[in-house]
């Protein structure tokens, strides 16, 4: 049995898959606000409930929203902020008596879609967030590739590929750059590329409604998202060439991506024919938390 666990800001959920990745048990608690050790007795006591209800003992795998330092071994780029600089793997490893794995949120999204989702068939995934901000994950024959530095995949903090003239030097990124993919790609970001134009402040999801319906404006707001986002998947394209991109995040539920993308991104592409298949994601919301419990492997 495996336990996987998506450790967010608000929530903390636990899901029990057995061998074939069935779903035998799921718990959801709200995650303590601002508290590292009432995070880790949180933890503790659902994986504790989860295996006195299956009467067994699992592995467990965690999900989080930041990644480990290569260089402390400390928790780093967390929006739950309390555990920026915690040893949250040996903390969690103590409280369970057992070897724990961690991997952020984005791989285990990723990898819960190329074992039993979308891409179960293929053997190099590219995993993307878009919503909030911009993440990517590589997965290379049903392994995570965190790299060297724990970064593999992390294609939202590079420069916006070939950027217009109106797209120099770009919007200021939290991360102290200009014109970072997540700045143009992020639901935010389509916000602010449209209020920029027409004045107008309106969410990524009412912009793709109204481009759906007619709305001239905002149609030309889709338009130039795409055409940046077709752009940013050519240059993953050109280095990794995956078989399959899987998008997941708020902006994954827009149609047109599924269908424009593909025609989009040729002409950035250093190829005469692109087979990469671009797919919505199989799980769903449930993908980070199933891929946390498959970072036990198979």
């Amino acid at each position: 049995m495996r336990i996987g666990i998506d450790l967010g800001g608000t929530k903390t959920e636990l899901i029990a898959l057995d061998e074939s990745g069935k779903t035998q048990l799921r718990l959801r608690k709200p995650t303590p606000a601002g508290s590292y050790t009432e995070t880790i007795a949180l933890i503790r006591m659902m994986v504790l409930q989860a295996e006195s209800e299956l009467q067994c003992t699992a592995s467990v795998g965690i999900g989080t929203p930041g990644a480990a330092s290569t260089r402390t071994g400390l928790m780093k780029n967390c929006n739950s902020t309390c555990l920026n600089g915690r040893p949250l793997q040996q903390d969690l490893e103590l409280a369970l008596g057992r070897e724990v794995r961690i991997s952020n949120d984005a791989n285990c999204f990723a990898l819960s879609e190329a074992v039993d989702g979308a891409a179960r068939d293929a053997n190099v995934v590219f995993g993307v967030i878009l919503g909030t901000g911009v993440g990517g994950s590589i997965i290379a024959h049903r392994q995570v590739l965190e790299g060297i530095n724990r970064i593999g995949g992390e294609w939202g903090h590079n420069p916006l590929p070939t950027p217009a003239a109106d797209e120099q030097p770009g919007p200021a990124c939290y991360c102290g750059r200009y014109g970072c993919i997540e700045t143009w790609l992020s639901g935010p970001g389509m916000s602010r590329d449209h209020d920029r134009i027409t004045g107008n402040h309106l969410t990524a999801e009412r912009i793709a409604q109204l481009a759906g319906e007619g709305d001239a404006a905002c149609a030309q707001t889709m338009a130039r998202y795409l055409d940046r986002l077709a752009r940013a998947l050519a240059g993953v394209i050109n280095i990794l060439d995956p078989d399959v991109i899987v998008l997941g995040g708020g902006l994954s539920n827009i149609d047109m991506l599924y269908e424009q993308l593909p025609l989009r991104w040729g002409p950035y592409i250093f190829s005469d024919s692109v087979s990469t298949s671009l797919l919505p994601p199989m799980h769903g919301d449930s993908s980070g938390v199933r891929g946390a419990a498959w970072l036990w492997g198979q």
